[in-house]
Parts: C-alpha cells; sequence; structure tokens
C-alpha cells in the first residue's frame, strides 16, 4: 500500500530522530579556526523515565539547542554548569533555566504556569514544564521544518491538543495521578509511552549496560511519536476542527432550531463538538448531525451524551428503528430513506434533503414524548 504524503513525511522524521538526538551527545565545532559554544542540557544519570527524555527532545527541537550536549549525572557542581536542567537539582525557577519537579512545595500545572489556560489541573513533570515554557515555540519549529506555517489560531489549538493528547498523560504517570476519583476520568492514556521507555531501562541482571546508549533510544521513540503527534494535530485534527466550528456557527441556516449542523465534509467531530460546545457556552444544544456520506447518500446521526457513548442527546423516530429501504420511507413519509439503525443513533437517506427531514421529525417525536 502506497503512503500517503503525510505519512511518508511522518516516516522521513521518525528517521531524522535518531541522527538528530546523537548530536547531542557530541562536543562540535563548525571550523577548528572558529569553534562554536554549544549550549549544555543537564539531566539525572541512572535509570530514565520517559518525562525527561521527552523534555530533552523538545528542547533540542529549538534552534539554541539544537545541538547542546546532553549531560546525564546527578553531581551538582556538574549540573550548575548546564545551560539548562531538567528533571534534576530540586529547582523549579525558569529565569535559571532550572526545571525540576521533585520538590515537597511543587504543584504546579499547566493552568498555574499558564493561568489563561484553565482546567488544566495535573500536575507538570519536566515534561510538561518545558512544554509549557517552551511548547508553542517548539510546535513553530517542528511544524516550519515540514514547511508547514500554522497561524495564531492553529497554533493555539494544536498548543492543547497536544498537551491533552500527548503531555498530559506523561505528566499524569510520572507523578502518579490516579486516572479516577469521581466516576469520570481525570486524563486519557492514549500512548502508553511511560512504560515503553521504562522498559528501555537495563534489566536487572545486566547491570552494566550502557544507560546513555539507552537513553538515545529512549529520546528516538518519545521523540517520534510527538513528532507525529504535532503533525496529526496540525495536519488533520486542526481542519476538522475548523469543519465543524463552521458547522455550528451556520446552525440556524441548516435549521431554524438551531438544533442540527450540516458538515460540509466528512471529518472526525464528536471531540471538536463537545470542545467547541463548551467554548461556545452552549453545552447540550445540538442534537444532531447530517454528512454526506462517502457512498454518495447522507447520514444523520444523535449527538452523543459523551464522545466514545452510543447514548444520545436525542435518537431518531421510536417507530423507525431497524426498518430500511421503501418500508421506512413509508413509515416515515419522508421519501429516500435507506436505513435507521435499531438503536435509532444514526440513520441514512439519498438526500441532504431526506436527512434533514428525518433530524426534524425525530426532535418533533422527542418534544412530544418529553410533554413539551
Amino acid at each position: 500500500m502506497a503512503l500517503t504524503p503525510f505519512r511518508t513525511s511522518l516516516v522521513d522524521q521518525a528517521c531524522k530522530v535518531g541522527l538528530s538526538v546523537w548530536k547531542g551527545f557530541k562536543t562540535m565545532s563548525s571550523d577548528p579556526k572558529f569553534p562554536r559554544i554549544l549550549k549544555v542540557i543537564g539531566t539525572h544519570g541512572g535509570v530514565f523515565h520517559c518525562d525527561e527524555a521527552l523534555a530533552c527532545f523538545m528542547l533540542k527541537q529549538l534552534p539554541e539547542y539544537q545541538d547542546a550536549e546532553i549531560r546525564r549525572t546527578r553531581d551538582m557542581g556538574i549540573l550548575d554548569t548546564c545551560d539548562i536542567v531538567v528533571d534534576v537539582g530540586g529547582v523549579y525557577d525558569p529565569e535559571r533555566n532550572r526545571f525540576d519537579h521533585h520538590q515537597r512545595d511543587f504543584n504546579h500545572t499547566l493552568s498555574t504556569v499558564l493561568p489563561h489556560i484553565k482546567n488544566k489541573n495535573i500536575k507538570l513533570s519536566s515534561a510538561g514544564l518545558i512544554y509549557a515554557h517552551f511548547g508553542m515555540q517548539v510546535i513553530s519549529e517542528v511544524l516550519k521544518n515540514q514547511n508547514f506555517q500554522p497561524d495564531t489560531d492553529c497554533l493555539q489549538a494544536v498548543f492543547l491538543a497536544v498537551y491533552d493528547g500527548f503531555i498530559e498523560e506523561v505528566d499524569a504517570i510520572d507523578n502518579g495521578v490516579p486516572m479516577y476519583s469521581e466516576g469520570m476520568p481525570k486524563y486519557r492514556i492514549n500512548t502508553h509511552l511511560s512504560a515503553r521507555i521504562h522498559r528501555l531501562n537495563p534489566e536487572w541482571n545486566y547491570p552494566d549496560e550502557p544507560t546513555d546508549k539507552l537513553f538515545v533510544k529512549a529520546m528516538e521513540l518519545v521523540g517520534a511519536e510527538f513528532l507525529e503527534k504535532v503533525s496529526e494535530s496540525a495536519k488533520v485534527w486542526w481542519p476538522a476542527r475548523e469543519i465543524v466550528k463552521c458547522a455550528i456557527k451556520t446552525r440556524l441556516i441548516t435549521h431554524e432550531s438551531g438544533a442540527i449542523i450540516q458538515l460540509n465534509e466528512r471529518c472526525p467531530w464528536k471531540d471538536h463538538l463537545m470542545q467547541l460546545e463548551e467554548e461556545l457556552g452552549m453545552k447540550g444544544e445540538l442534537k444532531f448531525v447530517i454528512f454526506h456520506d462517502s457512498t454518495d447518500s447522507w447520514r444523520v446521526q444523535g449527538i452523543p451524551i459523551q464522545p466514545d457513548s452510543f447514548v444520545c442527546r436525542v435518537f431518531l423516530h421510536s417507530k423507525w428503528r431497524g426498518v430500511r429501504d421503501e418500508e421506512l420511507s413509508t413509515v416515515s413519509g419522508i421519501p429516500g430513506c435507506i436505513f435507521c439503525h435499531a438503536t435509532g443513533f444514526i440513520g441514512g437517506n439519498k438526500t441532504r434533503e431526506g436527512a434533514l427531514r428525518m433530524a426534524i421529525e425525530s426532535l418533533k417525536a422527542a418534544k412530544l414524548e418529553n410533554g413539551e
């Protein structure tokens, strides 16, 4: 199967990760006559974790630290000479480029470091700290290297998407944050990177295996997935969000109730819709979405109470469920019907007008059932 240009670029980028990481373990100069003074990134030696591997990788995406040497040690004398220190040293001081989170009084979250970002309450690891302070620049550099120039709105949205879908998991697991406390998950596990990075450490019965070389492998692994997440967020996730946002803004054109939206292109929409509803202060107002299907027909789908749920805010008409084709058109009085799922969460029609009518009639039926 041929790779798409997007997937091909990800594979190429992943292959470059190892080469760029190895640069950090060498002291380099451009010309013996004009030696370059390279930056030094300090982090702890011994057993490594996902958070400092990711933190170091992100720093090396920045021009300032691209060729930086990485020194893994717990010797404070050596760490004091480093230009930036992550995950060791017991100090969080951005002005001095010190980014540790192990000290007893450390309780920073993304929302405390960046107060304009609300409701991000997971304690930060060293990865989260570096992302909070340098993440926007890191994302810009990554996308620039892929010849993609995001506008400000895209960049800000991608920053949050990468945090939610990638960084937050690393922060929570490194800090031992329970996923559940009151029924709803505090975060999602999307990558299992923390466990995979942990397995790269030397086994108990191979204590002499060089951890510095294994740390390079850890950076390669976490770095490749970070690059993929940034690329996917900017090139796939963001365009879908814009489609859903447009559908919400034009919902009164679709139907006067404002409860039905039409997607101009078929795309992943559930997570975007929930987030945008909350941002726009209209949580729960939307009931149905219609969109053009790949088979050149139209779909009408009830909006679920949660993105991963089949329980809808409003289902399709109860009398239609499990009925198909001409029989469904006769029962509903709507020409061109194709099907209605047995649970009523989705249906199909040959035309946009038919799909829209299925949504409208289902709204009316739900109001009658609720005595409205």
